[in-house]
């Protein structure tokens, strides 16, 4: 499991509305498409230089896949930037903060310590 791309995921998809549509409508193919174009790429690097190394497993690509936050929390996703992305994806389907007030209410069952969040 690999916290890092998991929040790297998160993390780009996110600051691209273009993606963030493509997650919300088509999010099998989304993934897909990111693992095999983005995963190895360096972020914030220009030359595109690439890794070779990292892949979602099998539970990771499906977590995403069905959008289930409270299990990416489970895998250590760090919890702000699942929230952002989700927000820009489903707060429109609700009214004001009901969203937000769902989400947390979904992982009220954790108690401290948290899952680790750090990469």
């Amino acid at each position: 499991m690999s916290k890092y791309l998991l929040d790297k995921f998160l993390y780009t998809v996110d600051r691209d509305p273009e993606l963030v549509e493509r997650y919300r409508e088509d999010p099998a193919g989304t993934v897909a498409w990111w693992e095999e174009e983005m995963a190895n790429s360096i972020l914030n690097c220009h030359s595109h230089e690439r890794s070779t190394w990292l892949a979602f497993t099998d539970e990771e690509r499906d977590v995403l896949v069905r959008h289930d936050h409270v299990r990416l929390f489970e895998l250590g996703a760090h919890p702000f930037l699942t929230l952002t992305l989700f927000i820009a994806m489903f707060e429109r389907d609700h009214g004001p903060l009901e969203y937000q007030i769902g989400f947390g209410r979904r992982l009220q069952h954790f108690d401290l310590p948290y899952p680790d969040i750090a990469t």
